[in-house]
């Protein structure tokens, strides 16, 4: 019987068991997750750490065809396979109604995309990381008998996390508040959030040099890999206020999907070539650069942004998506609040001078800059990657 061939979950087993036994120790790991950076940035976190433990290991990752994921995991030099899948749309519309029976059909045939691609990789284990795309991968593996651990980044579980629960070996997550919603028989355990390594070896003083800043303070702010237009014309407004005293540095990313930001800007009287202290990306390919390099950063409250703001101890002010399952980034965003690791702005309070005021209030103040910073950094789990790690490699030697 070929390796690369499983009929069944004793064939599976067998089969790894049996190159084990003749030596093969080159480990294989099958990662998965997509539809966002939040998504992405943990399987590469944890697959990054993963390779530099062990160099030798081959890696495969299964994300959805045109995501984001595509483009950022070959950027990180993955290997990448793609299924076609689709999420379901809660707003009950004349056309999201034909996408939700073009999503049920997809179930169908991305569960069989991911089987073949999973037969032909034949993984030592398999590792999700949320979005819809992980279901029907992680799905599949467990009935090949495939170990499977999955990770939730999120205060309050997922959809896809708490669907697949009972069907893996370990559910890591990041924080102790949510073991509470799993049934007492899955097997959870606490990680934290993995954080890529470019972000942890990332050093101030040298970011700082190499994107060509000065001593003036700099304000990070950013919506998310999608952008956010709520966020953006609040920024909007402290920019263009911002530039005539120029008392800051400021880097921006206003996202692929807002396209008015700019046009928008410019109404307000900003002029880019009048204010080279500001910088307006689409989207911020060298985050870890301008994260460790920035005194003060404003965004969203996903979980990866989150655990990176804390890895780097730095003062936010958190703006929580409201558009997200059960206000989950409320929730994030009140653990550090709660904590005086934060500052908050719903989005139902957000205006360009509610944010304006709290930046001006915050940099005038170094003490409580230093100490927001401070208490960040005091809630990150500085080994969440060798704990994920050690359950990547549990799982494989249990099986």
């Amino acid at each position: 019987m070929s390796s690369r061939v499983l009929f069944s979950k004793a064939g599976a087993a067998t089969l790894r068991k049996n190159a084990r036994l003749e030596g093969a120790t080159r480990m294989k790991v099958l990662f998965t997750g997509g539809g966002t950076a939040g998504h992405i940035n943990p399987a590469l976190a944890a697959a990054g750490y993963l390779r530099g433990k062990d160099p030798d290991c081959e890696i495969l990752y299964i994300g959805n065809k045109g995501g984001m994921e595509e483009r950022l995991v070959a950027k990180a030099g993955y290997e990448i396979r793609t299924i076609t899948i689709s999420g379901f749309q809660r707003k009950l519309t004349p056309k999201n109604l034909v996408r939700n029976a073009q999503t049920v059909v997809r179930m169908f045939t991305a569960s069989a995309e991911a089987k073949k691609l999973i037969q032909a990789f034949s993984p030592d284990v398999c590792v999700g990381t949320g979005g819809y795309v992980s279901g029907p991968v992680i799905r599949e593996a467990a009935k090949l008998g495939i170990p499977c651990v999955i990770h939730e980044s999120n205060a309050y579980p997922g959809v896809t996390t708490k669907m697949l629960a009972k069907s893996v070996k370990t559910v890591m997550l990041a924080v102790p508040d949510a073991k509470k919603y799993f049934d007492s028989s899955v097997n959870c355990t606490v990680t934290g959030n993995p954080v890529r390594g470019e972000v942890l070896s990332a050093e101030r003083e040298a970011s700082r040099k190499a994107l060509g800043l000065d001593d003036r303070p700099l304000v990070l702010s950013f919506g998310g890999s999608l952008g956010a237009s709520a966020l953006n014309r609040a920024a909007a407004y402290l920019l263009a206020e911002s530039a005539k005293e120029k008392k800051f540095q400021h880097i921006h990313g206003y996202g692929q999907h807002d396209e008015k930001f700019l046009s928008e800007l410019s109404e307000l009287g900003f002029r880019q070539k009048e204010n080279p202290q500001v910088r307006l990306l689409e989207y911020i390919d060298n985050m870890p650069l301008c994260l460790s390099a920035a005194d003060l950063v404003i965004g969203r409250a996903g979980a990866m942004t989150l655990s990176e703001i804390e890895a780097k101890s730095k003062a936010s002010i958190l703006i929580p998506s409201p558009n997200v399952a059960e206000n989950h980034q409320y929730h994030n965003a009140m653990a550090l609040v709660r904590r005086g690791a934060a500052e908050i702005i719903e989005e139902k309070d957000l205006t360009g001078e509610a944010l304006w005021n709290k930046v001006n209030s915050i940099l005038s103040d170094p003490q409580r800059l230093r100490t927001l910073g401070e208490n960040a950094g005091k809630m990150e789990i500085l080994d969440a990657n060798e704990r994920i790690y050690r359950v990547i490699r549990s799982a494989v030697k249990g099986s």
